[in-house]
């Protein structure tokens, strides 16, 4: 009987310094190979763990492997376009392969993962709210080394790792929002300041001097902050 695994004191521990935080891509990642290399000391005869996250686009890319075994067996699986760690995050659920030289699901991603040594592996969604974000996943080095119990472990971790990577999704987010804000700003000062010279040039009030720029943006097909980015610029080469 395997013992007890000793997971509520570091897991727990790891979690608490960093939920509710909103984190750079550069702090999550370390966190994430901190949970991923407990993984690979938790689960017993484990050769190393990883996080197989999916791209807004459909890719999908590795964060987080403790070992260049994981990444390479991981990497067969996204050129196959299946795969264990593929199914979990599709089906949200926990896939286990308890032997792979009897694995017929996937023979292509078996017979590479044997080449690198691995005999089993044990994945798990990555799911925060209605988005399935990836999946973790632990591999062995002796089949049928996982059990049940590992399972319900294994999709703790992705409980814990699911939130960390929405976090890391949350602040790329929310600095492309910020970026459109500061580019929106800008727009809204060099038209500013382009009505400004209009005005003063042409002698003309504001709406009048903005329809003229509208006007003339519309003519050359060129976007109106363009359009007063080059009429600003131009006007300031001038007085120098």
């Amino acid at each position: 009987m395997k013992p007890e695994l000793p997971l509520s004191d570091e897991l727990a521990g790891v979690f608490a310094r960093v939920s509710g935080l909103l984190l750079s891509a550069e702090t999550a990642t370390s966190v994430l190979l901190v949970l991923t290399g407990l993984a690979r000391e938790t689960f017993p005869d484990t050769a190393g763990a990883g996080l197989s996250v999916l791209g807004p686009g459909g890719d999908w890319f590795s964060t987080a492997s403790t070992d260049e075994a994981v990444e390479l067996a991981d990497r067969c699986q996204y050129q196959t376009g299946t795969g264990p760690c593929l199914v979990a995050c599709a089906d949200r659920k926990v896939v286990r392969v308890d032997d792979l030289a009897r694995e017929m699901r996937w023979p292509r991603w078996a017979r590479r993962a044997q080449e690198l040594g691995l005999r089993t592996s044990l994945s798990a969604p990555l799911v925060a709210g209605d988005e399935a974000l990836g999946a973790v996943k632990v591999y062995g080095t002796r089949a049928g080394s996982y059990s049940s119990r590992d399972e319900s472990l294994l999709a703790m971790f992705a409980a814990q790792a699911a939130v960390l990577v929405a976090n890391t999704r949350c602040h790329a987010d929310a600095q492309r929002v910020s970026e459109r804000l500061r580019t929106a700003v800008r727009g809204r000062d060099v038209v500013n300041l382009a009505k400004g010279i209009l005005m003063a040039r042409g002698h003309v009030d504001e709406q009048t001097a903005f329809l003229q720029l509208a006007k003339t943006a519309q003519e050359r097909g060129q976007p109106l902050h363009e359009l007063a980015d080059d009429l600003a610029t131009t006007t300031v080469k001038r007085r120098r």
